[in-house]
């Protein structure tokens, strides 16, 4: 599933360095919690910047764009994953983003790409995230604090939308992705997936395979598609 965290810019000690276009600073601090109750641990970007290079860099995820510029250096070391960055001051988004950057108007840095099953441990109140299988992007970004996770189900295609719905093995995973795929509180999502599970009729965890498991598989596709219409 495609996941984002977002910090706020006060978290990641960014620096502009004069009329260059280059900055650094953290796009992910280790050991924190954040707003979904998740945390991320030393080392969960090691293999794929390792295996898959330095990530891309676009304006608010939008992957659609050209890159407003690139990241120059991306490496962990004992307090997140520290970043180096050149804007493409030749064109406007890169100047405005620059400029925007160092006025402070925009509220963090986030990072985009994909964990699986396996990458993070489920706790009573989030996960664990101790591997990052693929680090696609890093975005400056104008989110509030409160959105420090999202799985955008809008923005992956084809296959890669079916494999993030079998991954849902459980009404916690169905809530999961109920709110971030369409933008539900935590409270929104458990009560629409408990108003679902009266509906169906529904007690405790559908099984897997069962009509009402595929009846939820279904409306958080409709959700999903509903949700790539609303404004961001």
């Amino acid at each position: 599933m495609l996941v984002r965290k977002t910090l706020q810019l006060s978290d990641v000690d960014l620096k502009a360095e004069g009329d260059t276009g280059r900055f650094s600073g953290y796009a992910s601090v280790f050991g924190g919690v954040d707003s979904y109750g998740d945390t991320i641990v030393k080392g969960a970007f090691e293999l794929t910047l390792k295996k898959h290079g330095k990530p891309k860099m676009f304006f608010g995820h939008n992957w659609g764009m050209l890159p407003i510029g690139k990241w120059t250096t991306a490496k962990e070391d004992d307090h997140g994953l520290y970043v180096e960055g050149e804007l493409t001051l030749a064109s406007s988004m890169g100047r405005d983003v620059y400029a925007a950057l160092k006025h402070g108007t925009l509220d963090g840095l986030s990072v985009g790409g994909f964990v699986v099953k396996g990458d993070y441990d489920e706790t009573e109140t989030g996960r664990v995230i101790r591997r990052w299988s693929v680090l696609k992007e890093i975005s400056p970004v104008t989110f509030q604090a409160d959105a420090a996770a999202t799985i955008d189900l809008a923005s992956v295609k084809g296959a890669d939308i079916t494999e993030a719905i079998a991954e849902v093995e459980s009404i916690r995973d169905f809530e999961r992705l109920l709110r971030d795929a369409g933008g539900f509180s935590k409270g929104a999502a458990a009560a629409l997936v408990a108003r679902v599970k009266a509906v169906l009729g529904v007690v405790g965890e559908p099984e897997p395979q069962s009509a009402e498991a595929k009846a939820m598989a279904e409306l958080l596709t409709r959700v999903q598609a509903l949700g790539s219409h609303l404004p961001g």
